[in-house]
């Protein structure tokens, strides 16, 4: 068409196509998204005015020299976030496949929520009060609505803190195996991550002690709670440890409390419910009970650190956006909360429990761990199997799983996978695909 020449009316495209008056509104506003189409009220759509031709590409590698030495490399979660290809088989995600995801409880709240006078007024910096004092209440221990501020979610609370907390070329201390993504922002904000080996119940104390002896760090990152990748439970009594490893050395504890809500067993209370004196910075998420685009967390901290957290918060990035404080306050005083927990933890049962009796019958020899809640089962491999040539075979196999190596700050001691069962779409879908995985472990043994 010509440039202004004016489109079929509505009604004519429908009669035309054989489609409803939905189909057409949202074709109409792809082709405005794209710059094709320039729709005016009363008149209708025209053809738009046709793009100058693109100019021949810049050279930009003066970049290289302004920007120096230091790199972000963000291969590793984003790899984590792309959606596997069509027909394949997901084992491998940090969020709940969508069925189990309470889309119908967050329409609800999401329409409470815009209905509100002030849902667009500008919130209390620190966050609204009503959900402060939730997560507050939540985490346990001496901390109050006043000690909490709201952030953009579990990655932007671990990036806040640890802006705040440690200065560039800072030790910092991580389990090993640990989160991809605090290793990550580590690296982009010029910190040097130090392994802490795990164990079965997280971080050990006795190389905690050792570490902060060797490194002068004054800041551990954990997670105690169905810990990524391995799905390990701190006891009780090991947190108690911990933390007095933590005191004796002067440091603080990041506790990144990302799965308390996914729990299939009863969990301990947070390290932030034990902390007597302002150790712990303490970050609890709800995306990963949720859905992913719900990006809101808290850090809840005592005392300066608390102080240079929200100040920090507020410079970077202001505050969340005020629809999605509301949002997320009604769905967690609404009814449909608790029954929503209730119900993702009978799934995440029922398929950790289908995953590892698939796993057992295809593949009896692994050593598969049986976390008591979270995502994830860790499967140790054969000595001498390369972990990520056998990911990407079962990509190409139609299976997306996790190469151990890339969740380890240094050499990795053996070969893992992690195994994820939260976010396929069925147990019969988890069955299926133990039985692609199977032959290939096996034949890279």
């Amino acid at each position: 068409m010509r440039p202004g020449e004016r489109l079929p009316s509505s009604r004519a495209l429908m009669e035309r196509h054989k489609v409803s008056p939905v189909t057409v509104t949202r074709a109409l506003g792809l082709l405005a998204a794209e710059g094709l189409v320039v729709t005016r009220p009363g008149a209708g759509a025209f053809a738009a005015e046709r793009p100058a031709p693109a100019p021949e590409p810049a050279d930009l590698g003066w970049q290289a020299v302004a920007l120096g030495h230091r790199a972000v490399d963000a291969s590793g979660v984003s790899w984590l976030l792309t959606p596997p290809p069509e027909g394949t088989i997901a084992l491998s995600g940090g969020y709940l496949h969508p069925s189990l995801q309470p889309r119908q409880a967050l329409a609800g709240a999401a329409a409470r929520a815009a209905r509100r006078p002030d849902a667009w007024d500008l919130p209390p910096l620190s966050g609204l009060a009503e959900l402060r004092t939730w997560f507050a209440r939540t985490a346990g221990g001496a901390a109050g609505p006043a000690d909490v501020v709201l952030t953009g979610g579990g990655q932007q609370s671990l990036t806040t803190v640890l802006t705040a907390l440690l200065p560039p070329g800072s030790p910092l201390l991580v389990e090993s195996p640990t989160y991809l993504g605090v290793l990550a922002i580590a690296r982009a904000c010029g910190l040097q991550p130090v392994p802490v080996p795990i164990d079965q119940e997280g971080l050990r104390p006795d190389l905690l002690a050792e570490a902060f002896a060797m490194t002068g760090a004054r800041v551990v990152c954990c997670q105690p709670t169905f810990h990524n990748p391995t799905g390990a439970l701190m006891g009780a009594e090991r947190r108690a440890r911990v933390l007095a490893v933590a005191r004796a050395a002067g440091a603080f504890v990041i506790e990144d409390d990302f799965a308390r809500h996914l729990a299939i067993e009863p969990v301990p209370p947070p390290l932030a419910a034990l902390d007597g004196d302002g150790r712990v910075v303490h970050i609890a998420s709800l995306t990963k009970v949720t859905a992913p685009s719900l990006r809101l967390a808290a850090v809840i901290a005592r005392g300066p650190v608390g102080e240079r957290i929200r100040a920090t918060q507020l410079v970077t990035d202001f505050f969340p956006a005020r629809p999605l404080q509301e949002t997320v306050l009604e769905l967690v005083s609404s009814p449909a909360w608790p029954r929503h927990l209730r119900t993702v933890r009978t799934a995440l049962k029922s398929r950790r429990d289908a995953l590892r009796d698939a796993l057992a019958r295809e593949l009896p020899e692994l050593g598969v761990s049986r976390p008591a809640g979270g995502m994830h089962l860790w499967a140790r491999l054969p000595d001498g199997t390369d972990d990520v040539a056998l990911a990407e075979a079962a990509l190409r196999a139609g299976v997306l799983v996790s190469a151990g190596r890339m969740f380890f700050p240094a050499e990795p001691p053996a070969p893992h996978l992690r195994i994820s069962y939260g976010n396929a779409a069925s147990e019969a879908e988890l069955a299926e695909g133990v039985r692609r995985l199977a032959p290939l472990i096996r034949r890279a043994a």
